[in-house]
């Protein structure tokens, strides 16, 4: 089982596939006839589009989930795990802010160089050759 949260899709682990098994062929709001075969884990009231993300917070604090303190303790755990500048880039946070959670958080990261670092040394360009 598999689970598209970008790609590529996520495997979805073993004592884990049969709760989300369970959960889709439960969910709430698929009464409409629109709704019925949504593809979305957390489809939303209107027809095709998943749930709002303040709706989807909001579901979590009523069973106990503080959704902001642990979206915080998620990003902590990255920068631990990546370098801040590719977590910010991966959450749309600033450099500055990653750099900031990662010395509160003792992370060790601090020796990476920061640049463009999908390309590969070979696209760029070369330097000028000298005639011996």
């Amino acid at each position: 089982m598999f689970l598209r949260l970008g790609d590529p899709p996520s495997p979805i682990p073993e004592p884990i596939a049969p709760l989300l098994l369970n959960y889709i062929a439960a969910r709430d709001n698929m009464n409409t006839a629109t709704n019925r075969a949504s593809r979305w884990l957390f489809p939303g009231r209107r027809a095709g589009r998943p749930c709002r993300p303040d709706h989807l917070s909001a579901l979590l604090r009523e069973i106990g989930i503080p959704a902001a303190a642990a979206c915080g303790a998620a990003i902590r755990q990255q920068l631990l795990e990546m370098p801040a500048p590719i977590v910010a880039d991966a959450f749309g946070y600033h450099d500055k802010t990653t750099a900031r959670l990662l010395n509160e958080g003792g992370g060790t990261w601090t020796r990476y160089a920061p640049g463009e670092h999908g390309r590969s040394p070979s696209s760029s360009t070369s330097p000028a050759t000298r005639d011996s």
